[in-house]
């Protein structure tokens, strides 16, 4: 997994801003080439932030996802005039598994755009971002970000040591598996609580809450910042436009049919594909730059 990359070094507001804007298009706009533009965009970053080796644990489930969607719309969606033929008396449309397989682009994009969000707005970002305008809020959600992986990892280092006693949460009857994941959850559940008391403690002794106490961020606005807020808000206003104006359309009910592929239409969607592509177009160019100083040493 990569430690940073040239798009995660961009401002915190500038990240935050374009996952708003890229899940939210995925969410709203289901359009399918646009998804499918998406869906590319979102695994090639994934890939590249961690690894193959580390997708390759995320690929299986969110596959058996992606087919799940796409294959019960068709069966429990039975709308659209092309009918094709007939499962347990319900008939199965062409719209309707079109429907199916575009929901699964756009699952798939959101859980891959997470995945890259996970990895790159971590919890000093968030409250860099929220910390002056909803603080006690901004303050919780970074702490429960930051306590889910930690209380994952504590629950794996105790029930390895409960394994060693001979106390093995996977084996035995289910009485003895019951009781072994019992005493772990006790564990996890006292650990927890003297972890709260100590960070509230330690938060206490720091002066949170007091006032005229300040944050410190280490996050500046920088010329490059800007330059990327532009280009993609920008990029992101012509896609937007083009949304809410109808030029890139789809319907699918009561029969599939796509909008014209008028000049702005392409132009919509090369700025889409610009703003998906930006995050690794980023991270290769550092790259080849990095590569090319070093080659001149």
């Amino acid at each position: 997994m990569r430690d940073a990359d040239a798009f995660s070094s961009l401002h915190p507001a500038v990240l935050f801003g374009y996952f708003v804007l890229i899940v939210g298009v995925n969410v709203v706009f289901m359009h399918p080439l646009v998804l499918g533009i998406s869906f590319l965009g979102a695994l090639a970053y994934a890939a590249y932030l961690v690894r193959w080796a580390g997708l390759r644990k995320l690929l299986p489930g969110l596959l058996i996802m992606m087919v799940i969607a796409a294959l019960f719309n068709p069966i429990f969606n039975h709308r659209g005039v092309t009918m094709l033929f007939y499962w347990n008396d319900n008939p199965i449309t062409l719209e309707a598994i079109i429907y199916g397989g575009v929901a699964a682009l756009m699952i798939g994009s959101v859980l891959l755009w997470f995945v890259s969000y996970n990895k790159v707005m971590t919890s000093d970002k968030f409250l860099c971002v929220f910390g002056h305008v909803v603080p006690a809020l901004s303050l919780i959600f970074a702490m429960v970000l930051r306590f889910v992986p930690r209380y994952f990892a504590q629950a794996k280092r105790i029930a390895a040591a409960q394994r060693g006693i001979g106390r093995d949460v996977a084996s035995g009857s289910w009485y003895a598996r019951a009781r072994h994941g019992s005493a772990v959850l006790s564990i996890m559940l006292t650990w927890a609580l003297e972890n709260a008391v100590d960070t509230s403690d330690s938060m206490l002794a720091r002066g949170y809450g007091l006032p005229g106490r300040t944050a410190y961020t280490d996050f500046k606005v920088r010329e490059r910042d800007f330059m990327a807020a532009l280009a993609l808000g920008g990029s992101g206003l012509v896609v937007v436009v083009a949304i809410v104006a109808g030029v890139l359309h789809a319907e699918y009910f009561p029969a599939y049919a796509v909008g014209d592929w008028s000049v702005a239409a392409w132009l919509a969607l090369g700025a889409w594909m610009l703003i998906c592509a930006a995050p690794l177009l980023l991270g290769l160019r550092e790259e080849a730059v990095w590569r090319s100083l070093r080659s001149n040493l």
